[in-house]
């Protein structure tokens, strides 16, 4: 009952776009029941290891988005004077589109801004919990820093908070992760399905999460990094990673452009020759055309077969085809058939 009311009043006055939602709550007959807004694609968890992680979903972009987004969500949090205190992937659903929604506020604790810390008995997840408040029973908004560290090497390696398989000394992933990185070894640590051996710019990145990681896994509470730091440090990782992906696109569209614009270019000079060529066509049809006089009405009739005659040679052949009228027999064909007159 105490968390049942206890995450009423924190989502009930709290709104961000990473938290999940409420919409009502009745308890009767002892029965408590809470509605939240439907999210669809499981847990962050179901995605790295779980009953998801055969989708291939979480590339890395989507990876550096879900840290971000829930960085900011325990910024906001923190912020607020709240402590989640259960900082965990299985907490942290996803959206349609892989948008965070960090749920399961009924450990939290408020946290007045008067004070160094809030004397409790520890609570939270194996695998999660911060090991000075475990040892101390003083929880700090450090304590979710330990336990968003914890999540960012999840993020970078798909490796469980706890695994009884592994090494008794590495069972923990927060033990593991330290011992990886202070030898340098991020090959034993980063997931090979994120093709950090093959991508220059991934690996860098995924390491400076590992480096992040390992300032929030520190042992003591006053080396940890603030959420504020975190989701700052984040953002600049993010950044290079977008401004490399714009320069990406950005010379791809101009290499594009460059194409058109050759092609263009090149359909312009083909369109000249062709125009070339219908000139030339054009000069040879003018060079090679007859002119034919149109007769006048009033010519001599002589004159108009004259113009209609296929022009002789020579005048020789003028004198052998076209007789005088006063040599000429009568008996003899005229010159002119009868083809000629038609």
């Amino acid at each position: 009952m105490e968390q049942f009311r206890n995450e009423i009043e924190i989502l009930t006055c709290l709104r961000h776009p990473n938290l999940v939602t409420l919409y009502g709550c009745t308890s009767r007959l002892s029965r408590e029941l809470l509605v939240y807004e439907y999210i669809p694609n499981g847990t962050v968890a179901d995605h790295l290891h779980g009953e998801r992680v055969k989708d291939g979903s979480l590339t890395w972009p989507i990876r550096m988005s879900i840290a971000v987004e829930a960085a900011g969500a325990l910024a906001y949090l923190h912020a607020s004077g709240i402590i989640h205190r259960d900082v965990k992937t299985s907490n942290i659903l996803l959206d349609e589109n892989f948008c965070v929604k960090v749920a399961d506020f009924g450990l939290s604790r408020h946290f007045p801004n008067n004070v160094s810390h809030v004397s409790t008995a520890p609570q939270g997840t194996p695998g999660y919990v911060d090991p000075e408040y475990h040892e101390f029973y003083q929880l700090t908004d450090k304590s979710d820093v330990y336990s968003f560290g914890v999540v960012l090497i999840e993020l970078i390696s798909s490796m469980p908070a706890v695994d009884i398989s592994r090494h008794r000394h590495e069972i923990n992933l927060s033990n593991l992760a330290m011992n990886r990185i202070i030898r340098h070894a991020f090959n034993e640590l980063i997931d090979p399905f994120l093709r950090f051996e093959t991508d220059a710019e991934i690996l860098r990145m995924t390491t400076s999460v590992a480096e992040l990681a390992f300032r929030c896994l520190q042992p003591e509470k006053d080396m940890r990094p603030t959420m504020d730091d975190i989701l700052e440090t984040l953002k600049e990782i993010q950044g290079i990673e977008l401004k490399n992906k714009l320069e990406l696109e950005t010379s791809n569209n101009n290499n594009n452009n460059n194409n058109n614009n050759n092609n263009n270019n090149n359909n312009n000079n083909n369109n000249n020759n062709n125009n070339n060529n219908n000139n030339n066509n054009n000069n040879n049809n003018n060079n090679t055309s007859r002119i034919t006089k149109v007769p006048s009405s009033h010519e001599p009739e002589d004159v108009v077969l004259l113009q209609r005659l296929k022009l002789p040679v020579s005048p020789i052949s003028v004198t052998a085809n076209w007789n005088s009228s006063s040599t000429i027999n009568s008996n003899s064909e005229c010159s002119f058939s009868e083809n000629c007159l038609k």
